[in-house]
């Protein structure tokens, strides 16, 4: 597998960072997992508009779906003609919040361009060569933490949460983690919504990653630190994502 970090900002994007959207690679097959404020743009430094073969989205946060309003545009009034439905795998209320987006009913317009396929709950599914394993964690709205394998390899991307089990166990052994980490410690940080560096790295020792990636930095944080923070809590090979890095999983 490959994975390209196309927007790794937390909460709003960053002078050098769109919001939360990763491109997965296999066999061919392109999957983009979340859509945040911001990443249709990098998106066409790494593949074509129309060269997605699915999204998954893990929930419905702005910072991680709202692209997909500006990417139905892009997709459905694209010069090289309106190509096939492109599946969206979502939470429970995938469709309701993205047609809400446009303040204006577009049900024809997103029915030419998105086949939607809500599911709530735990669950295991196929996606092109991609097994893809949902848990639901620890944040204030129905959020899915994801474990995808893929010939013989798997990530497991956190989505949004704060600490819980769930994430341990969508990350047991994977080869690569990408968990979020927002917060930094010694800070007021409100509970049960998103982890600081130390904590995505204790979940990551705790499931036995092979490498830790940490993700959805807010922009008014402290890369450096937080790094430091999770480097003291997880022994593991360790990266901050960076909007256009690539990694071979």
């Amino acid at each position: 597998m490959k994975l390209t970090i196309v927007g790794c900002a937390g909460t709003f994007p960053g002078p050098d960072a769109a919001c939360s959207s990763y491109l997965l690679e296999h066999d061919g097959f392109r999957l983009l997992l979340d859509a945040g404020n911001g990443s249709t743009g990098p998106l066409q430094r790494t593949c074509g508009l129309l060269d997605l073969d699915a999204i998954a989205i893990s929930h419905m946060h702005g910072d991680h779906y709202l692209d997909l309003i500006t990417y139905t545009y892009a997709r459905r009034y694209h010069p090289e003609g309106n190509p096939r439905c492109l599946p969206v795998h979502g939470p429970s209320d995938v469709e309701e919040h993205v047609a809400s987006a446009f303040g204006r009913p577009v049900g024809q317009l997103l029915s030419e361009v998105f086949e939607f396929h809500p599911i709530s709950g735990a669950t295991t599914m196929d996606i092109g060569p991609f097994t893809v394993e949902r848990e639901r964690v620890n944040h204030p709205v129905e959020t899915y933490a994801m474990r995808i394998t893929a010939g013989g390899s798997t990530l497991a991307y956190s989505a949004d949460s704060g600490v819980c089990d769930e994430l341990v166990k969508v990350a047991r052994d994977a080869d690569l983690f990408l968990c979020e980490a927002s917060y930094l410690e010694g800070e007021d940080n409100p509970p049960d919504i998103h982890l600081t560096g130390r904590e995505a790295a204790e979940h990551a020792s705790r499931a036995g990653v092979g490498k830790l990636v940490l993700t959805h930095l807010v922009p008014w944080g402290d890369a450096d630190r937080t790094l430091n923070e999770a480097t003291a809590a997880y022994d593991g090979d360790i990266a901050v994502a960076a909007c256009g890095a690539v990694f071979d999983i």
